[in-house]
């Protein structure tokens, strides 16, 4: 199966593999990790937050990870966030939660963050689109692909932005 987010990095060039594991699996990185042999740190986690500028905006952990409130809010620039609902995450990335890809959907202008602690896995599982399907990709790749910005979201012994 090709989905949208292979084709993108297909013609981008920016190397990756497909994975796939049981769709009956239960939702969550951790749960990802165990039915594809791999550790939660190494399964991102897509969350969309708003924000009180009517901004939306893309942040990317490890599944074994939780944003520093503060942190957060420093890198997006905003004191007022929340996440996004099921409903605003699919009318605005057409995609469900749990296999949100984070390339290829961003309208311009759109911001993406990664938490920095990702840099330090090998490879990372992001979702392909479809519930069962994985894209494996290096850190460095998958900052290419998103446009992200690299912050530190996730280390409270280093300061909030990297």
């Amino acid at each position: 199966m090709t989905l949208p987010s292979h084709t993108y990095l297909t013609q981008r060039g920016i190397p990756f593999e497909k994975l796939i594991f049981p769709p009956e699996t239960e939702k969550g990185a951790s749960n990802v990790a165990d039915a594809l042999g791999f550790q939660p740190s190494q399964m991102v986690k897509t969350l969309i937050f708003e924000t009180d500028k009517d901004e939306r905006v893309l942040v990317m952990l490890g599944g074994d990870k939780n944003a520093v409130s503060g942190y957060l809010k420093k890198a997006i620039g905003s004191r007022n966030i929340r996440l996004a609902s099921p409903e605003t995450v699919v009318e605005m990335t057409g995609y469900e939660i749990g296999s949100i890809p984070p390339f290829h959907w961003q309208p311009p202008g759109f911001r993406s963050f990664v938490d920095a602690s990702l840099m330090e896995e090998q490879v990372l599982g992001v979702g392909g689109g479809v519930w069962g399907q994985e894209i494996m990709i290096a850190p460095t790749d998958l900052v290419r692909a998103s446009g992200s910005a690299l912050v530190n979201l996730s280390d409270r012994s280093k300061p909030g932005l990297a």
